[in-house]
């Protein structure tokens, strides 16, 4: 080689692997990503059966847990591992992270068992199914009736409804012009948290009667010259005069015919609400008992409601049958029977009441 010779030059390009090493790394790469899937489904699947895995399948009995507005998760958390409902905190946090953590929490106050899994405790939590109670309150109950069914139920004391039922400043809250919410309580079956507060429930009852007393009815009631009070009071009379469907628009008439011509009303369940006592039956010298319930004694509607009625009695009220009656008498089949005359009804109450 002489010195004006240019030595080769040399290549910068890698020297290619042979195609045995190519092989080696994808198979290690294939490996690898094969770990990881199969790492990652078995801890997906861990995570699932343990998020339906109860803390103790054979606890069957409820605990209450009130979680409260502006819990942070982890006091949830506590909650929930103290009484036993979870035993995998960490566990129940990541999964509970993954679908909102504690901001879809609601507050509340949840009944929940250990036998529950973990999931479905997370779905009480997120969706909000707080502990509730029901109750039924028949047509024709009063206040205190309704007040023991509510006590039952164990949302409230009975001594708290009747003191509320009379409150002054609690009725002027409810709109209503009375010394009592007697007749406000629309009967229907009612589903509460279990930490609702007495006035919530009274109050909720009493908007159920204004949206089932329509527009409509408002203004039948105007048209027939009654307040919603006097209404209300005429129907409670209807309901614990008769439990037949049929006969309600019939007694309507006969109060109605009665108050047009200033007559006494002469009904027994308005005697019996105002009385101190009742044993279950009316006697002479309790219809002589002075009460501005007494309607033997006083004319007109007494002061306010006996009972709750039903929407069929404020229909009939404001619906009355197109007839001239003035009296009835209870029959032996559940019924009454009615007349227009005094002598008639004589005769009716010496065939039905003869003993």
């Amino acid at each position: 080689m002489t010195e004006n010779e240019n030595p080769p030059e040399e290549s910068d390009a890698p020297e290619t692997p042979p195609p045995a090493e190519n092989r080696r790394l994808g198979k290690i790469l294939v490996v690898l990503f094969s770990s990881i899937i199969l790492v990652a489904f078995i801890g997906y699947q861990y995570l699932e059966a343990e998020f339906n895995r109860p803390a103790n399948l054979q606890a069957g009995e409820a605990k209450r847990v009130h979680v409260r507005s502006g819990m942070s998760f982890t006091q949830i958390l506590e909650l929930l591992e103290n009484g036993g409902l979870i035993k995998n905190p960490g566990l129940f946090h990541l999964q509970a992270r993954l679908r909102g953590g504690a901001k879809s929490i609601q507050a509340g106050v949840y009944e929940l068992k250990s036998s529950m899994p973990p999931r479905e405790i997370y779905r009480y939590l997120s969706e909000g199914r707080v502990a509730r109670r029901t109750f039924t309150v028949p047509e024709g109950y009063n206040v205190r009736e309704i007040a023991r069914t509510i006590q039952r139920a164990k949302l409230a004391s009975e001594a708290e409804i009747i003191r509320l039922s009379r409150n002054p400043s609690f009725l002027k809250e409810l709109e209503i012009s009375a010394a009592s919410i007697e007749g406000y309580l629309f009967p229907d079956t009612y589903h509460f948290p279990v930490d609702a507060e007495a006035k919530k429930i009274l109050s909720f009852m009493v908007r159920t009667m204004r949206k089932k007393f329509s527009p409509a009815l408002r203004k039948q009631a105007k048209a027939m010259g009654f307040t919603i009070h006097q209404t209300l009071t005429l129907a409670s009379i209807i309901e614990k005069e008769t439990s037949l469907s049929s006969e309600r628009p019939l007694i309507a008439a006969v109060f109605i015919n009665r108050l047009k011509r200033k007559m006494r009303l002469q009904s027994d369940p308005t005697v019996i609400y105002g009385l101190p006592h009742f044993d279950g039956n009316i006697t002479k010298k309790d219809l002589r008992y002075d009460s501005p319930y007494n309607t033997y004694l006083y004319r007109g509607l007494p002061p306010g409601p006996i009972a709750s009625p039903g929407l069929e009695s404020i229909k009939s009220a404001l619906n009355p049958a197109n007839v001239k009656y003035l009296y009835f008498v209870a029959t032996k089949d559940g019924g009454h029977r009615f007349s227009r005359t005094y002598r008639e009804h004589r005769r009716a109450v010496n065939r039905y009441q003869r003993r």
